[in-house]
């Protein structure tokens, strides 16, 4: 059932802008922390399930909860690691994942969804966005049936997820040139996309690195994932990010828009 926004006494509490605060989702496992961003005038719009990087709940995802809202979106982001430290949720979730576990996460993914199909303002389209960790999550929804549009964001790929494309909604995906990472992961993508007939636009960005999209400000994130951030060569690079936003909008707006 659809959560509800915080009240004006609490620290995670709404902003003014209509549409956007903090918010409770309500899911099979629990409750689940989240952000929610809407058009500035409160317009119907398309959803997206947006998902965080291995950072967790941090300024960097509201704020791209807020870019996609002020392109007419309204944007769900759940804490996937729900209030929990972000190293230890990292371990315990990428453990669950390996060993296909994911349910929790995907209960708490499922739960924005929700909100949004139940939200008055929302037209019942929904896609989803994940950048680095959340862009695995996001390729591997592509396949479930339940996102008419799915943006990857230097996401990982297992071969589960692979064997799973030929059933992928259309799909927009962005990667770094400099990632050690996902070295070929664009062409390899590109290349399974183009074999099932799935709609597509794969990017590879030459001269950026690994969550080249996400600007965390400094000490926004804990002291093991910067250490891991410049062993993957990870730099937020504004040219690649605006020429990538530009993208993933064109192809939401196309995919999600309304036909009703």
């Amino acid at each position: 059932m659809m959560g509800s926004m915080d009240s004006p006494g609490d620290p995670g509490a709404a902003r003014e802008e209509p549409g956007v605060g903090a918010v409770t989702f309500s899911s099979t496992s629990g409750d689940v922390p989240g952000w929610v961003a809407g058009p500035p005038d409160g317009a119907r719009g398309p959803g997206v399930v947006v998902l965080h990087d291995a950072g967790g709940m941090t300024r960097d995802l509201r704020e791209q909860a807020g870019w996609l809202a002020s392109e007419g979106f309204w944007a769900a982001a759940p804490d996937l690691y729900r209030g929990g430290a972000p190293v230890r949720c990292m371990v315990r979730m990428m453990r669950d994942l390996l060993a296909g576990r994911e349910d929790e996460a995907m209960a708490a993914i499922e739960s924005a969804r929700t909100w949004l199909i139940e939200h008055p303002r929302c037209t019942g389209k929904v896609g989803v966005i994940g950048f680095c960790m959340g862009g695995g999550f996001a390729l591997m929804l592509a396949s479930r049936e339940r996102y008419d549009a799915a943006s990857v964001n230097y996401g990982g790929m297992s071969e589960q997820t692979a064997a799973a494309l030929a059933s992928a909604c259309p799909i927009v995906a962005s990667y770094g040139g400099r990632d050690p990472t996902l070295r070929g992961a664009a062409t390899r993508l590109r290349g399974l996309l183009r074999r099932h007939g799935v709609v597509h636009d794969v990017k590879e960005y030459p001269e950026a690195g690994h969550g080249f999209m996400n600007d965390h400000p400094r000490g926004e994130l804990p002291w093991a994932f910067t250490l891991l951030a410049r062993a993957s060569g990870t730099r937020f690079d504004p040219e690649a990010t605006r020429d990538a936003r530009a993208r993933i909008v064109a192809f939401f707006r196309e995919h999600l828009r309304d036909v009703a």
